[in-house]
């Protein structure tokens, strides 16, 4: 992409006239209080250009001390965090990507709590696609972090598939990558946003 994803403005500002001050970090903090206790944020090399944003929308950061590791070393540093503060289960999200609906996150935390006990994560589908955020407890928790940091999250979300339930929501942007430039560019014109 050429520069940090979760700093991109959201909405694109080829969207419309106003230019948004908002940033895809920025709204999935906010998206994510409504539902969550707290919110952190895993930072590596980048929190210089994101700790402003992150303090100023009320959420806490935490370094990831070795983020050469890989993407799933940041999951493991967030879940323990998480385990730290006392809690039994996270909303997971990426930073690199627009926020999701308000209901999509609603929609997922309501279906983990009244899910069968065998249940340890909620994730979303969009035309057969899982995305985030999903919603994840204990049990699943304890997987990821019982796992090599070279592991990745399909990988140990493949391994307990029958413990986790796919939720369809229509909310396309759950299964958004965006990966350079192009694709940032087509959101701006994309019936998808939300």
């Amino acid at each position: 992409m050429g520069k940090d994803k979760a700093l991109l403005p959201w909405p694109p500002p080829a969207a419309g006239p106003a230019a948004s001050s908002e940033t895809f970090l920025s709204l999935a903090i906010r998206s994510l209080l409504r539902s969550a206790d707290f919110v952190v944020v895993i930072v590596g090399k980048n929190e210089p250009l994101l700790a402003p944003i992150i303090y100023s929308c009320g959420a806490s950061l935490v370094v990831n001390p070795n983020p050469s590791r890989g993407q799933f070393s940041s999951l493991q540093v967030g879940i323990q965090e998480v385990l730290n503060r006392g809690r039994d289960g996270a909303i997971v999200t990426l930073v690199d990507r627009p926020p999701v609906n308000a209901a999509t996150i609603r929609l997922l935390y309501n279906t983990y709590e009244t899910a069968e006990p065998n249940i340890w994560a909620v994730v979303p589908e969009f035309s057969g696609d899982h995305g985030h955020p999903y919603v994840i407890g204990r049990e699943m928790m304890a997987a990821f972090l019982h796992v090599p940091a070279t592991a990745t999250a399909r990988e140990v979300e493949h391994e307990h598939r029958e413990h986790i339930q796919y939720v369809e929501v229509d909310d396309p942007l759950v299964a958004i990558n965006i990966n350079t430039p192009e694709d940032y560019d087509a959101l701006a014109y994309s019936p998808e946003r939300g």
